[in-house]
Formats: structure tokens, C-alpha cells, sequence
């Protein structure tokens, strides 16, 4: 599914339809759900409302309202609902995070009328913000997604287990909290932690020298203009850590890696072990500030690059 290139020219119209084949979602007159005649339609935006900002919050906000989400007849044509949901997610994105957050968790509660309708929202979330290949992945949309399951009466103490694991892990180290902390020993067998890291800013680097992704990221970060200028400058440092078992191919893989890092592993395995971070995702980069709090959160380099480049 791609997500709509004209989400904000549709904000600012009262409603659009996303079809597909004609097929409109609804009901005949006499109420039975008709087959051939489907379309998802969005409310009508009040007039009185003219800044994209306004319309983005209504929108979000009474965005499944002519969907009966205690018929599982609304799933017959998946398709369009699932359109729906990448549009509503990139929608998220253009009102404010709490405001987001509030109307994933009721969009998901909505759901609790119907297991079979609840089921698939559910898994919609989990493929397009949590899988690690999903363009959309994001942890702030997912944690109320997870939330609603665990308070979700649909489901029993065994469901609810692994939503409960990943919202324990998801809670750390979120954007605006500080990292965790953890140790790390280098090559010459000097230990040391991510708290006694002394620059303004730290590139926190968690990868496997044995990941084609990895390498691709190294690459990018030595190319990177601003984080190399920073380093120089010693306003930066970045940490990079494997957290793997196979030391011994981290040591092959050493001089791939630029001499002004800090190139350590973990040790005792602490970092997984006693779920530190998320390593669903492979390499994963953060940004942190001087005290350690999470200015970025599996962030791109580029990403990291725009931070810096306001910071100069």
C-alpha cells in the first residue's frame, strides 16, 4: 500500500473518498451491505474550520466514523480499509503527537465490539508501525496501539502477553527520556559506559559488522558532514557498539571503522539480555545530548544530519 502523495491538499478539501474500482463502503437503502457498491468516506470537514492544523485534528479525530467497526462485514474488501489505515496513519503526522496518540487509542477501542474486526486493525498496526521493514514504522503511533490490547477485554492473560513485553520495551528510551545505561568494553579490553561519555552530543551506533545494512549505515556516517565536523570539533562523539558473541569477527571487521569512534562491545551480553534497547532493528541509531537524553530514536543518518545541522 503507498501512502496518498496529496494527504495535505485532501485535509484542506471537507472529505474525500480513497476507491478503488468503484467499490464504495456502506449499506443499500434496505441496510444490507452491498458487495459491488463500496467506498470509504471521510467526514465532512466543518467550514468553520480553515487551517490545515484544524482541519488535520477533525479529520483525525472522526476519521472512521462511517465505518461499523462491530460488523465484520466492513472487512470484505480488506483492501480499502487497509488504504485507509496508511492514509490515516500518514494523517497522524500533521496533528500533534498527544492528539495522535489519543486517536490511535480510540480507533483501536473502537474495535473492541468485534474480535474479527479488532484482530485485523491490530494486525494493520503491527505491519505498517512496528514491522522493521514497514517506511512507516513508528514506536510513538504503536505504544497506544499496544496500550488499548492490554486494557483490550477481548482478549485473555496469554494474549496479552507479548503486547505487555512490547510496550516494557518500547517505553525505553523513548524521544525526550534518557537512555539507558549500559557498559561496553573495546578492543584493548578498557571498560567504560554510554553515562561517561563526555561531548554535546553522542551518535549512538548499535550494529553487526556482519550486516550488509550495517556497512551500508557505516558508510553513510563517514560520508556525513556534519557529525564528522562535530567530531572534529570534539562536540560529538559517536559510540559504536556490537552486541553480538562472535567477537572474534567484530575484531576482523575493526578497521572498518573510523579510529576517532568509540568501538566497543557488550561483554556480558547485558544489552539484550536485560532488554536495554529495541534490537528488533539492526542497525539502530540514536541521538543523544550531553546528559544523555534521547534527542533521536532510530533515526537515519540524514535525519541526524537536519538535527545538527540547526545546532551549528
Amino acid at each position: 500500500m503507498k501512502i496518498n502523495a496529496n494527504i495535505l491538499a485532501l485535509i484542506s478539501l471537507c472529505c474525500f473518498c480513497i476507491c478503488k474500482g468503484g467499490i464504495a463502503l456502506g449499506q443499500s437503502r434496505g441496510g444490507a451491505v452491498q458487495d459491488t457498491i463500496m467506498r470509504f468516506t471521510l467526514p465532512s470537514i466543518p467550514s468553520s474550520l480553515t487551517t490545515v492544523g484544524e482541519r488535520a485534528d477533525y479529520l483525525v479525530r472522526h476519521y472512521w466514523d462511517s465505518v461499523d467497526f462491530a460488523d465484520a462485514a466492513c472487512l470484505r474488501h480488506t483492501d480499502i480499509i487497509e488504504q485507509a489505515w496508511v492514509d490515516y496513519c500518514d494523517i497522524l503526522n500533521h496533528v500533534p503527537l498527544m492528539t495522535a496518540r489519543e486517536s490511535m487509542r480510540n480507533t483501536v477501542e473502537r474495535a473492541y465490539a468485534n474480535r474479527e474486526v479488532f484482530d485485523f486493525i491490530v494486525d494493520l498496526a503491527d505491519k505498517y508501525l512496528y514491522d522493521p521493514a514497514s517506511p512507516m514504522r513508528n514506536e510513538e503511533f504503536y505504544i497506544p496501539v499496544l496500550e488499548a490490547m492490554i486494557a483490550a477485554p477481548l482478549l485473555d492473560d496469554i494474549e496479552k502477553l507479548r503486547p505487555k513485553a512490547q510496550l516494557e520495551l518500547a517505553k525505553k528510551n523513548r524521544i525526550g527520556s534518557k537512555a539507558e545505561n549500559f557498559k561496553y568494553t573495546s578492543a584493548s579490553g578498557k571498560r567504560s559506559s554510554l553515562y561517561r561519555q563526555k561531548a554535546d552530543y553522542i551518535v549512538l551506533f548499535i550494529n553487526d559488522p556482519g550486516c550488509h545494512v550495517c556497512m551500508q549505515t557505516l558508510r553513510e556516517l563517514k560520508k556525513a558532514a556534519n557529525i564528522n565536523l562535530m567530531l572534529e570539533q570534539k562536540r560529538l562523539a559517536v559510540l559504536s557498539i556490537y552486541t553480538g558473541n562472535e567477537i572474534g569477527r567484530w575484531r576482523r571487521h575493526l578497521d572498518d571503522f573510523p579510529k576517532e569512534w568509540i568501538n566497543g562491545y557488550d561483554r556480558r551480553s547485558a544489552i539484550e539480555e536485560q532488554r536495554l534497547y529495541d534490537l528488533q532493528v539492526i542497525p539502530t541509531l540514536y541521538l543523544l545530548d550531553k546528559e544523555k537524553v534521547v534527542l533521536l530514536k532510530d533515526a537515519s543518518v540524514q535525519a541526524i544530519e537536519d538535527y545538527l545541522s540547526r545546532q551549528q
